[in-house]
């Protein structure tokens, strides 16, 4: 074979990973790591800590893609979201101190039963929308944007703040394990107990995790697992996808973003259950 061309073939492979990682990224606020962990390690044959490492740097471009398409928006709820990550920092700490004495198989069928009942979550919410009239009170955490569905400003009032600190807590603990970026828990949690509307919440999610991710990346570097060409087409990438995922998110009906949600938490849970099973 070629080297050449073979190497093309790879950046090029990478690229549309990324691509496709930055649109789920964008779209829902999960981050592209439940999509692009899985391809560089299982597909391209890389460590694991190799590819976490490269997930985690594409994550800080998609918070930077999401953050700057919100503004005049009002869909990032900065105050909502800078409280969550304190919680998703110290979930993040306790992982790194107690990981070592939780075997990966362990992890992996945990994480494969919360994903699951998430997804079935989300789908028994389909036709709810946590949106209030525009004059209501919102309290000191909510938020008001303008409703695509509906063509009008709409408010928010968050709602169970302890479950979403703790839903953070453990989103963070789950990155720092796993890979995986927490926006896969803390979207569906607050959206559907939080009273945070789905567009809301995966923009602040997004937000959330490139905040986790720019403390974290340091550390990756230090260690020696940031593969710099890997990394780079990657990022290359996941600056196309999110840019589409938001021009399609901006336009999609909120019932099939949160079928997408589902979709994909399936997706994730059965690719733990497998590892699980392995």
């Amino acid at each position: 074979f070629n080297p050449i061309l073979m190497t093309l073939i790879l950046v090029a492979a990478v690229i549309a990973a990324g691509a496709v990682a930055g649109c789920l990224g964008s779209l829902l606020g999960i981050g592209g790591a439940v999509f692009l962990v899985p391809f560089l390690h299982a597909g391209l044959g890389l460590d694991f800590g190799v590819a976490r490492a490269v997930s985690l740097m594409t994550v800080i471009p998609t918070s930077s893609v999401v953050a700057a398409a919100s503004a005049g928006r009002n869909t990032i709820n900065l105050r909502l979201g800078m409280l969550l990550e304190v919680a998703s920092a110290i979930g993040g700490f306790l992982a790194g101190v107690t990981v070592a004495r939780v075997s990966d198989r362990s992890l992996s069928l945990l994480f494969a039963c919360v994903t699951a009942a998430i997804a079935v979550l989300m789908v028994t919410r389909l036709e709810k929308r946590n949106v209030l009239d525009a004059s209501a009170d919102i309290g000191a955490l909510g938020g008001r944007f303008r409703d695509d569905d509906t063509g009008r400003e709409v408010s928010y009032r968050v709602k169970r703040l302890p479950l979403g600190m703790f839903a953070s807590l453990v989103a963070g603990a789950v990155s720092g394990t796993l890979g995986i970026g927490g926006g896969i828990l803390k979207v569906p949690i607050l959206n559907a107990w939080c009273g945070v509307p789905l567009r809301a919440a995966a923009a602040t999610s997004a937000l959330m995790i490139g905040v986790t991710a720019v403390s974290s990346v340091p550390v990756f570097y230090a260690r020696g697992e940031v593969n710099a060409p890997i990394a780079a087409a990657a990022v290359l990438g996941v600056l196309a996808g999110s840019r589409a995922g938001f021009w399609v998110g901006g336009r999609a009906r909120v019932k099939w973003l949160k079928l997408l949600m589902a979709g994909v938490l399936i997706a994730v849970s059965l690719l733990y259950f497998r590892k699980w099973l392995a």
